[in-house]
């Protein structure tokens, strides 16, 4: 009797995931004893939704991790929901990659190396802000105060600081940030978050 023939066993091949490493940046934390987000807690909701990597960088609201999730907007969605979960409260989150990231710091109008930190400042938004909400603001009424617009980021030289720039305030009137996710951080920090994200 004949031997069955049996066929070998192949493994289906599967690709290596991918993982990119991106920052969050969330707004409105820790400031003036309000929606109280310790560091250490935030690192451990980033784990525990699968993420690796994770580091924090000050108390102001920004992680860095990494992940095989191409979606910064749901990567965003994600972390909302799991903040508002384990804190109570709601905390608006953006999330970007290092790539882009990179590029807002090359892409910088102003001689960023010759500034001090608190000068100048990104502020970034979840979607591109058209031209029509600015178009109310005289740029030259604020000088030398300046700013200009990027991919999803605005630019702000303020060389008195932020606390003290008047550009800044109107900068954050609800006709120009109305519907969008906005949260802004000073030239230091863009350089580390940039520094972090490396691949």
């Amino acid at each position: 009797m004949a031997e069955p023939v049996t066929e070998p066993v192949t493994k289906p091949v599967t690709k290596p995931v991918t993982k990119k490493k991106y920052a969050a940046l969330l707004r409105g934390i820790n400031v003036g004893g309000n929606k109280k987000v310790p560091m250490a807690e935030l690192r451990a909701v980033l784990e525990g939704l699968g993420h690796g990597d994770v580091q924090t960088y000050l108390q102001s609201g920004n992680a860095v991790f990494s992940s095989g999730e191409g979606d910064p907007e749901a990567l965003a969605r994600g972390l909302e929901a799991a903040i508002e979960g384990h804190f109570g409260f709601r905390v608006p989150c953006l999330v970007v990659d290092g790539e882009y990231l990179a590029a807002v710091a090359g892409a910088c109008p102003f001689p960023a190396a010759e500034l001090e930190g608190r000068q100048l400042h990104a502020t970034f938004f979840s979607a591109q802000p058209g031209p029509e909400r600015f178009a109310a603001l005289d740029g030259a009424a604020y000088l030398p105060e300046e700013y200009r617009l990027g991919d999803r980021v605005l630019y702000l030289y303020a060389p008195d600081g932020l606390g003290r720039s008047k550009l800044a305030e109107a900068l954050a009137r609800p006709a120009v940030v109305k519907g969008l996710d906005v949260t802004t951080r000073n030239w230091n920090t863009v350089a580390k978050l940039v520094e972090l994200t490396r691949p």
